[in-house]
């Protein structure tokens, strides 16, 4: 089954670069570009419209030792004093990307539930920087919401994680994190999500079916690797599907794209959930390519997904 028509034309219309040979200096340079690409007005006719009706602002978090930069959905026709139940969302890429281009589908979900939706600005990994970091900057924006709720009007007993891609490495690592201090999560939704940073990682035959997907292909997840868990590092401790446990987490709904390379990721981190005692619901998009959600405008499975999303966490928010 081929991606559809959009994405198959974005894809001839951008050359893949060598990503393994790419100097430093040069990755940098390229984030850079590309996080200003994905923040820029006209990219919205990909990446989707705002819903009408909701603020959008950053805020920065004060943590101990750094300042970390959010960016919050809220409605804005509701009662401002009313507290809100809370979505924590993490943008994919892993060494690229900014919340900017989760701005469709975090806006419609704050207006449709409706919520507050925090969508963290994480660290990206790069040379010196593993990927550890954008776990701890998950996790601890989180805590910091939950523990200073009144600053953004959310209501603490009614929270979820939502992440795509690596964010959704950094969501399911959020809900261990937090079953294990005893934060009590309703829900997490995990889209196309990469939770194997092991030697096993490209293993899967999904990794084999579509390594040169148009939104994703196997070089740019081996970069992603060799930068994530520098040599030395314990890949396992940023591989959720390798936890020591997963039972006691809060209900999953896990979102799988079928023209993915990590596509069997989400499969297996489904059936390990499953085999753990955790409510997990696997829900499939036929021809989607990797970060769909993140594409609208030009990947009608997106509307479906959101959708999807909108319904099982307003079941277990509301």
């Amino acid at each position: 089954m081929r991606a559809p028509l959009g994405i198959r034309v974005l894809q001839t219309l951008r050359k893949e670069p060598d990503w393994l040979a790419m100097p430093a200096e040069d990755l940098d340079a390229f984030r850079t570009a590309e996080n200003r690409r994905r923040s820029a007005p006209l990219i919205r006719v990909v990446t989707g419209f705002p819903a009408r009706g909701v603020t959008i602002h950053w805020h920065q978090l004060p943590l101990p030792g750094r300042s970390l930069r959010i960016r919050v959905y809220r409605p804005a026709t509701d009662d401002a004093e009313r507290a809100l139940p809370l979505v924590l969302h993490v943008h994919g890429g892993g060494f690229v990307g900014t919340a900017v281009q989760s701005d469709w589908i975090n806006s419609h979900l704050a207006a449709r539930l409706p919520a507050v939706v925090v969508s963290v600005e994480h660290r990206l990994a790069a040379a010196g920087v593993p990927f550890e970091a954008a776990v701890d900057d998950g996790w601890d924006a989180l805590r910091h919401v939950l523990d200073h709720p009144a600053a953004l009007g959310v209501d603490p007993a009614r929270a979820a994680v939502f992440g795509e891609s690596a964010g959704g490495l950094v969501a399911a690592l959020a809900a261990i994190r937090a079953r294990d201090a005893g934060l009590a999560l309703r829900a997490q939704v995990l889209v196309n999500p990469c939770v194997d940073l092991t030697e096993t990682a490209l293993d899967y035959p999904s990794m084999t079916e579509h390594a040169d997907s148009p939104t994703l292909t196997v070089p740019q997840l081996r970069l992603f690797r060799r930068l994530a868990v520098p040599e030395g590092a314990d890949a396992r401790a940023v591989s959720p599907l390798y936890a020591g446990s997963l039972a006691g987490l809060p209900p999953a709904l896990v979102v799988v794209p079928t023209l993915d390379p990590v596509a069997d990721q989400g499969r297996a981190y489904t059936r390990r959930l499953r085999e753990q005692g955790t409510p997990a619901q696997l829900t499939e998009h036929a021809g989607a390519p990797h970060a769909f959600l993140s594409m609208p405008g030009v990947v009608p499975h997106a509307r479906a997904a959101r959708a999807e999303i909108t319904g099982f966490l307003h079941g277990r928010l509301t």
